[in-house]
């Protein structure tokens, strides 16, 4: 039986999606519950990988599983040992799927969204959730930086050292900013994106919110295929795995 799970998760204590020698992972966590209940062994596929400290509210996976339990059943023995793991992973949605569905390779896009608390006083309900800016940000021109984003590009200067994909040629079908009491969210959508995409561009577009960049330099560090043109690279804090579509 092959299972489809959407799962939220929160990754200040986590390595990450992907399962590594040096800390606990969301991947890791789902694995251990799967054999804790089923005596099985299993892989568990992710449709995206996050990083350190980067969270989830809709990540999407599958496993392969000799069992005849129900959707329901499963989501419901999956949460109860993830709890007995004390695992700040839950799943929230769980199908049965065809042998032919494949968590990453049957995407068609990704959303993520971005969380800045823009206002001078820390946050101890937020920590760990939000990038905390105490300087004011113009969100009218970085609306109109992230303008210079959309579509297709080669994105080598919002690019993370270390970035393992084949091309740096992406297309960004959304980039909305938005204002919500006293946060600023980024709305993010593609099919796929390049190590720390979004993170770098949030990062500059910040500084076109301060007044360090002018709107029309996204157009220019975007031509220039520079890391080094570009911004910083906001912290993984305020990233989320928003959704994934198929």
């Amino acid at each position: 039986m092959r299972y489809k799970i959407t799962i939220e998760y929160d990754g200040t204590n986590l390595v990450g999606w992907q399962k590594q020698k040096d800390g606990p992972s969301a991947q890791e966590f789902l694995e251990k519950a799967i054999e804790g209940f089923s005596h099985q062994i299993t892989e568990v596929f992710g449709a995206g990988r996050t990083d350190a400290g980067v969270h989830a509210l809709g990540q999407v996976a599958h496993f392969d599983l000799d069992s005849d339990l129900s959707a329901f059943k499963m989501q419901e023995s999956l949460n109860a040992l993830l709890r007995e793991l004390d695992a700040p992973v839950s799943v929230i949605d769980t199908q049965i799927v065809g042998s032919d569905f494949h968590a990453r390779f049957s995407a068609r896009g990704r959303g993520y969204i971005y969380r800045i608390l823009n206002r001078r006083g820390p946050t101890p309900l937020r920590r760990n959730r939000v990038w905390l800016l105490s300087f004011p940000l113009n969100i009218d021109l970085m609306r109109e930086g992230a303008q210079y984003l959309l579509g297709n590009h080669d994105f080598s200067s919002f690019r993370g050292a270390g970035c393992q994909a084949l091309s740096p040629i992406k297309t960004l079908d959304k980039l909305e900013i938005e204002k919500v009491n006293d946060e600023i969210i980024f709305t993010v959508e593609a099919r796929s994106f390049i190590y720390h995409q979004v993170r770098n561009m949030v990062g500059t577009l910040s500084e076109v919110g301060r007044g360090k960049l002018q709107p029309i330099d996204v157009k220019h560090i975007l031509d220039a295929k520079d890391r080094t043109k570009a911004g910083i690279s906001a912290p993984a804090c305020g990233l989320y795995l928003n959704k994934v579509m198929y």
